[in-house]
C-alpha cells in the first residue's frame, strides 16, 4: 500500500506540475475527512504520512483526565497509566488508530478530497505563477469565440481576451496565434481568471520593448504614449547615450522593428518621436505627422496655442481630431490649434484694438 501510494503521488507530482510535498499534505487532509466520516466526525483525530516511505499513521488525540466526560476528548488515566507512564492528569497523548478498515465510502470520499484539493492546488498554482507576469506580453491561440470573448490557449490554459479588448478591424478564428497583454488576473470559484488586451496603450509600449534591445538595456526609454486602439499610437522616447537616436533605434534598418508591430496591431499608424523637456519642442513633435510653425505656452495653466500652417492644420488636427487629442493625451498639455491665416486675422484685428485705445487716449 505505500509503495503504491507513494507511486501515485509521484505520477501526479509530476503530471500536475505540484510539489510532492504539497501533495503529501493534500492526502493527509483528505484522508483526516474519510477517518473522521468513518469514527463519526471525532474532531481530534490527526494523520501523518511519512514523506520517505508513505506509510500512514492515524492517532486520536486525547485528554488525560480523572473522570471521563466526554469521551470523544477525554480518556481516564488509570486506562492510559501503564501504556504512557511519563504522562499525568491534563497531558494530551495520542492514541493509534486503525486505518486499514475504513471501507468502501470512507475511500471514496478520501478520494474525492483528495481530487478536489489537488484541483484546488492546481488553481493556486497557476495564479501564483501569473499574477506577477501583470503587464506582460504572451503568445496565445485562439480556441473560440463565445459570448463576446475570445477564449485563448496561453500555455495549455485559457485565458480571456474580450472583444472589446481586441482591435476593432480584427475577426479571430479557431487557431489563430496573436500577442496579447496580461490586464489581470482573478481568483474565482472556477479558478483563476486571466484577463488579455490587445487595445491598451501599454500593448503597444510592449510590443516595443520586445524588439527594441535598447529599451530593455535601458538605453532608450519610453518617456510616453497615447493610443486610439485601430487607429494611431504616439510614443515619446528618450536615449540616454547621445549617440544613439531613439527614434531611429525604434523604426530599426528600413522601418523593419517598427513594421513588425504595426503588422501585429493590424496596420495601426504608430508616431515614435524623441523627447523632450521643452514643453514647446515636445508639443510640435507631438502633432507629428503635421509641421507647425510656432507653439506658445501658459506654463501656469499649462495650455499651448500652436499655429501652422493653412495647408498642415487638418493634418495636425487629425480625422475626428484625433492627432490633437492624442497629442495632448501624450505630452499632458492643452492644445489649441490656429492656421497661420487665422493666427495674422487675430493679430490684425489685435493691433487695430490697440490703435483704437491709443486713438482714444
Amino acid at each position: 500500500m505505500s509503495k503504491e501510494l507513494c507511486n501515485i503521488i509521484t505520477q501526479i507530482s509530476k503530471e500536475k506540475g505540484i510539489s510532492k510535498d504539497a501533495l503529501l499534505k493534500v492526502l493527509e487532509s483528505a484522508l483526516i475527512t474519510a477517518a473522521k466520516k468513518r469514527f463519526g466526525a471525532n474532531p481530534n483525530i490527526t494523520l501523518h504520512i511519512d514523506p520517505k516511505t508513505c506509510n500512514l499513521q492515524a492517532f486520536d488525540i486525547k485528554r488525560i483526565v480523572a473522570n471521563v466526560v466526554n469521551k470523544n476528548e477525554e480518556i481516564s488515566y488509570q486506562e492510559i497509566k501503564d501504556i504512557f507512564p511519563d504522562k499525568t492528569i491534563g497531558d494530551t497523548i495520542e492514541m493509534p488508530i486503525s486505518i486499514h478498515d475504513f471501507g468502501r465510502i470512507a475511500a471514496q470520499t478520501a478520494k474525492q478530497v483528495l481530487m478536489q484539493k489537488v484541483r484546488e492546488v492546481e488553481k493556486d498554482a497557476i495564479f501564483d505563477e501569473y499574477k506577477d507576469k501583470i503587464g506582460q506580453i504572451v503568445t496565445v491561440t485562439v480556441n473560440r469565440k463565445e459570448k463576446g470573448n475570445y477564449y485563448v490557449n496561453l500555455k495549455n490554459i485559457e485565458a480571456i481576451l474580450p472583444q472589446k479588448e481586441s482591435l476593432l478591424n480584427e475577426n479571430l478564428k479557431r487557431g489563430d496565434i496573436v500577442k496579447a497583454y496580461i490586464l489581470d488576473i482573478k481568483k474565482t470559484s472556477k479558478g483563476p481568471l486571466i484577463l488579455l488586451s490587445r487595445t491598451c496603450p501599454e500593448f503597444v509600449s510592449g510590443l516595443l520593448k520586445l524588439e527594441v534591445p535598447e529599451i530593455n538595456d535601458k538605453v532608450v526609454v519610453i518617456k510616453g504614449i497615447a493610443r486610439e486602439p485601430s487607429e494611431r499610437t504616439k510614443i515619446a522616447v528618450l536615449s540616454n547615450d547621445p549617440s544613439i537616436d531613439p527614434v531611429g533605434a525604434c523604426v530599426g534598418m528600413k522601418g523593419t522593428r517598427i513594421q513588425s508591430i504595426v503588422r501585429e496591431i493590424r496596420g495601426e499608424r504608430i508616431d515614435i518621436i524623441a523627447w523632450s523637456n521643452d514643453p514647446r519642442v515636445f508639443i510640435a513633435r507631438a502633432l507629428t505627422p503635421a509641421s507647425v510653425n510656432m507653439v506658445g505656452v501658459n506654463e501656469d495653466e499649462k495650455t499651448a496655442m500652436v499655429v501652422a500652417n493653412d495647408e498642415q492644420l487638418s493634418l495636425a488636427i487629425g480625422k475626428r481630431g484625433q492627432n490633437i487629442k492624442l497629442a495632448t493625451k501624450l505630452t499632458g498639455w492643452e492644445i489649441d490649434i490656429l492656421s497661420e491665416s487665422e493666427y495674422a486675422k487675430m493679430r490684425t484685428e489685435e493691433l487695430e484694438k490697440s490703435f483704437k485705445t491709443e486713438g482714444n487716449k
